[in-house]
């Protein structure tokens, strides 16, 4: 999951609670929301002004998502051109999900720690739940919100700040949007059950090697789609 979507910010250790949202969060999640719902694609240029309308906010708060989308590697600023949503090269791609395995493995490893607590396990529960009914619907926007909670609440059970901060920095928005091979989602669905049922069985290594398998999984689906030259 989007990955900046995905979490409340947090801020400096003195003050732990989420932020409130401003006009630049919501521009900011709200691109990214659209990117994974298809809304957006790659190479798709961003106007100021219809974002401005779109989203009911001002030129200032436009820009200042822009910019962070920017830093984040989600989208291309040209001086000249203005903005568009970055598209990866295969490399790029590869990049990403090397990334992403390791991240990935260190969230589900991490989210063991919650295992204990009934309401964790609970929010787990459920969230497969609507990844499932998603899926028997082929709601692709639903599945792509039920993914986002999924990864939260493996979030919310770790309990790792630094996780926190740096998680939401992978570009998968962009992978996901980049790659929409029907094959991707059932494959999703199986292993996001597989590491569930490693987080909630207590099991911290299973959990790590099925995330990580989950992201191998995306890897070599996506360079069998490169080599047949059906990548998107």
């Amino acid at each position: 999951m989007s990955p900046s979507a995905l979490v409340a910010e947090t801020g400096d250790l003195p003050s732990l609670q989420p932020k409130a949202k401003s006009a630049s969060d919501m521009v900011f999640q709200g691109i990214l929301r659209e990117l994974e719902a298809h809304a957006l694609v790659p190479g798709q240029r961003l106007v100021e002004v219809d974002l401005v309308a779109h989203f009911g906010v001002g030129r200032n708060s436009v820009r200042e998502a822009l910019q962070r989308l920017a830093a984040e590697g989600v989208i291309e600023l040209s001086r000249h051109k203005g903005a568009a949503i970055r598209s990866l090269s295969q490399q790029e791609t590869l990049d990403v999900l090397d990334v992403a395995e390791r991240m990935v493995g260190l969230l589900a490893r991490t989210a063991v720690r919650g295992a204990g607590e009934p309401s964790a396990r609970a929010s787990l529960q459920e969230t497969l739940q609507q990844l499932e009914q998603a899926d028997q619907t082929q709601d692709g926007i639903a599945f792509a919100r039920a993914r986002r909670r999924f990864y939260r609440v493996l979030l919310d059970m770790g309990g790792n700040l630094e996780l926190k901060r740096l998680f939401p920095t992978i570009l998968m928005p962009v992978v996901h949007a980049q790659h929409r091979l029907p094959s991707l989602q059932k494959m999703r669905l199986d292993d996001y059950r597989r590491i569930a049922l490693a987080v909630l069985d207590d099991k911290p290594d299973q959990a790590e090697a099925a995330a990580s398998a989950h992201v191998n999984h995306v890897r070599t689906t996506i360079q069998t789609a490169y080599a047949a030259g059906t990548s998107s």
